[in-house]
């Protein structure tokens, strides 16, 4: 289970369970009761109204914008290896997503009003953002596939870090330390960066979908494995709705596949209408932006285009500048212990991610979405105990080869999972 074609099914196949492959065919399954144990599985668009950028579209995408920068390569602030390093420019990221200035979107609430008239049977997220949390999914309903920023811990000794410390952290800008002071690590929240372990919640249940009589996918690319085989765990019969710009996956390929393509907030408003819960959702959302229009959030595209620029370009200035405080410092350090030029080791060529590939056999994981788009192919999935190359292995993220001079000592621990 979990892999499947991706051929769209021929419109002329009738449903098996729906009596059209219409959205309002999904809201009568619904107002039915027929829906009971919904697993809805959601990435990047549910929050883009929210004003945080995407990770990956080419205008406005935080990966685009980072390329320009002194970086190995984009992707590298989420790296453990240079996070080790250099973990500044991650927290100057950290401080623009930070969750806390951010507020749910319809699509999070519409997950609440889910939870809330007890259909909701699990939440996969891919983003970071804890806006589910903030809607007020309970946490139990909730598996983060890439972790978040609602927990944080030590990198070395795994101790946790109290949550108004990482705050002040993130407001100010400055990396966080361990409070006991006989380690001092690097502390980070509990994302999942290349050659970390996906979380353990996540495995646990992941075949979970299989027990579900109705899946609701919205905004992802589906591009990045094992989330992306989510869908495939279904029953067959068992209704998917995709809420998403485009067709992914192999979401389209069943009988009572439906697709709602478009915004989707847009798309969320459509279903809760079609069942007859505007009214409630829309109370909901005005629960959580009391001080701004909703229309203002939910019905005017090209504002929130602006806004994610001006975002895009805060973002991109302030690691910018991050890179060059860091690059400064080492030439203050190296001043003030008057050491001449070129005494600090020289550095091994940094290699790109396609060069790496293609010398270590490595299938890159992406890091941790606040939001992802689509990509040029599909990861291949590395089930538990096994490779690429059919070895045993832990089931974790590869991370990529980044030769970095450290100010840690040469034989300092490897980096270890937070889970």
């Amino acid at each position: 289970m979990g892999q499947e074609a991706s051929t769209p099914i021929d419109e002329s196949t009738p449903p098996q369970t729906l009596n059209a492959r219409t959205v309002e065919a999904v809201a009568s399954y619904i107002k039915e009761g027929r829906a009971r144990r919904i697993v809805v599985m959601t990435g990047a668009g549910i929050s883009t109204a929210a004003g945080i950028p995407d990770f990956r579209s080419p205008r406005t995408g935080i990966y685009a914008n980072l390329a320009k920068l002194n970086l190995p390569y984009p992707e590298a602030v989420f790296d453990i290896s240079y996070f080790r390093s250099n973990p500044l420019p991650f927290y100057t990221l950290a401080h623009e997503l930070d969750p806390s200035r951010y507020k749910p979107t319809l699509s999070h609430c519409f997950v609440r009003l889910l939870s809330d008239k007890g259909l909701l049977l699990k939440l996969f997220t891919q983003n970071i953002d804890c806006l589910e949390r903030k809607a007020g999914v309970p946490n139990e309903k909730i598996v983060e596939a890439h972790g978040s920023f609602a927990r944080q811990r030590c990198i070395e000794c795994q101790r946790g870090f109290p949550d108004d410390l990482m705050k002040q952290a993130i407001s100010k800008r400055e990396v966080p330390h361990c409070t006991q002071a006989t380690c001092n690590g690097l502390v980070k929240p509990d994302i999942v960066f290349f050659g970390e372990a996906l979380p353990e919640a996540f495995h646990m249940n992941r075949t979970l979908p299989a027990a579900a009589d109705l899946a609701i996918i919205m905004g992802t690319s589906l591009t990045v494995q094992p989330f992306a085989s989510l869908p495939g765990f279904c029953s067959e019969g068992v209704p998917r709705l995709l809420v998403n710009s485009e067709r992914v996956g192999g979401l389209g390929s069943r009988p009572d596949d439906v697709l709602l393509l478009g915004d989707c907030d847009e798309g969320v408003r459509k279903l809760a209408s079609a069942i007859g819960w505007l009214e409630e959702l829309e109370a909901l959302f005005r629960t959580h932006h009391s001080d701004q229009s909703q229309k203002a959030q939910t019905d005017v595209p090209d504002l929130q285009d602006d806004r994610l620029d001006d975002e895009i370009a805060k973002i991109t200035k302030d690691v910018g500048d991050s890179l060059r405080i860091s690059s400064q410092h080492v030439t203050d350090m190296h001043e003030s212990l008057s050491l001449p030029s070129g005494t600090a080791p020289e550095a091994p060529a940094v290699k790109d991610k396609e060069q790496i590939q293609s010398q270590t056999g490595t299938d890159f994981y992406d890091p941790p979405t606040v939001h992802h788009e689509k990509t040029d192919q599909s990861r291949q999935e590395i089930r538990p105990g096994e490779s690429h190359s059919g070895q045993d292995v832990d089931e974790k993220v590869e991370k990529p080869a980044v030769a970095k001079w450290h100010t840690r000592s040469p034989d300092s621990a490897e980096p270890k999972s937070s889970l």
